[in-house]
């Protein structure tokens, strides 16, 4: 995924939260509204989410150091998962409180005009920058369904964009749904009932969110394509002749890590297995550009061996054969 397409989506974001959450605080003041109240911090929450997003990418950057020889690729993904955090907790908790609140102790809506006109804006400034996004994301999910692409995603930037976004104008349909049901029957219950149903909102978005960068952070392989790519790459037929196994990590959006086994003939010389694993190696690369990291162990094969299956103990996660009582 293209760090690019991300960083334009994050920037339009950015500039639609920070002027819709400068109106939202201005609509609060004059009318009193829990709902613009909630509204304008969880716009406050997204602007502090994107900068997040933006300081992640450009420190995922760095070059590689003896102590972390592989990059700061995943950089991007805790920073992704830390915007979940602030979602669940500034957003989805401080909009949950403020509407129990409103409930508890309504009171009447003052220049209900200041948060409807706010409201307006809003949503035509969420709705810019939530058509950036799924722009964005156009040009990269192919044929995926939209849940599918964040799903698969292995970079973060787009997908959280999208979600919050999202989010960001299902509860402006919240506030607005609240705002006018508490005029319409002067009963300002109906503004909290609002603000409660934004706050749960926003935390049901932002365990998606977690749950997703969570499985990124832990580790990702590449995509089946790329799998299938890489598989017929390795074997050229004449020296490689299978894949006894591989391995791929993703150590970033756009790193790849490969591991693999590969079988070559019993009587090929040294010269010849190390000529084949280097024309493999660049076959990899032309036809996956992310992957950055290749170890091709040369090995012959067996079928009596393959038939046993992977070994556990050889396997990451598998049973520790150095654990005490083993």
């Amino acid at each position: 995924m293209s760090a690019s397409g991300g960083t334009r989506a994050i920037v339009a974001a950015l500039g639609a939260n920070l002027a819709i959450a400068a109106s939202k605080f201005v609509a609060f003041a004059f009318s009193g509204s829990s709902s613009m109240l909630a509204e304008g911090v969880h716009s406050l929450a997204d602007s502090g989410n994107q900068f997040l997003l933006l300081l992640g990418g450009k420190r995922a950057q760095r070059e590689a150091t003896p102590q972390h020889p592989f990059g700061f690729g995943r950089e991007r993904y805790i920073y992704a998962f830390l915007v979940s955090i602030v979602l669940f907790s500034i957003g989805g908790m401080f909009a949950i409180y403020e509407g129990y609140e409103k409930v508890v102790h309504p009171h009447e809506l003052e220049n209900w005009y200041w948060p409807v006109g706010v409201l307006v804006f809003a949503i035509i400034a969420e709705g810019f920058s939530f058509r950036t996004a799924i722009k964005e994301s156009n040009e990269l999910r192919g044929k995926l369904s939209w849940a599918q692409f964040i799903r698969r995603a292995k970079a973060p930037e787009l997908p959280v964009v999208l979600l919050e976004d999202f989010g960001a104008l299902i509860g402006l349909v919240l506030a607005l749904g609240g705002v006018g049901l508490a005029l319409l029957t002067g009963d300002g219950v109906w503004d909290g009932i609002g603000t409660v149903c934004i706050g749960v909102l926003l935390v049901s978005i932002a365990l998606v969110l977690a749950a997703e960068t969570k499985s990124l952070l832990l580790g990702e392989a590449a995509g089946l394509e790329d799998v299938q790519k890489i598989e017929a790459a390795i074997v050229d037929g004449d020296t490689v002749t299978r894949v006894i196994h591989m391995r791929t990590l993703h150590l970033g959006p756009e790193e790849l890590l490969i591991a693999a086994k590969i079988a070559v003939r019993h009587d090929d010389t040294a010269d010849k297995v190390a000529e084949a694993i280097d024309a493999a190696e660049a076959r990899i690369r032309a036809a996956v550009p992310i992957a950055r990291v290749i170890y091709l162990e040369p090995d012959i094969y067996s079928e009596a061996e393959a038939a046993k299956g992977p070994d556990p103990k050889a396997t990451p996660g598998g049973p520790n054969p150095h654990a005490a009582g083993h």
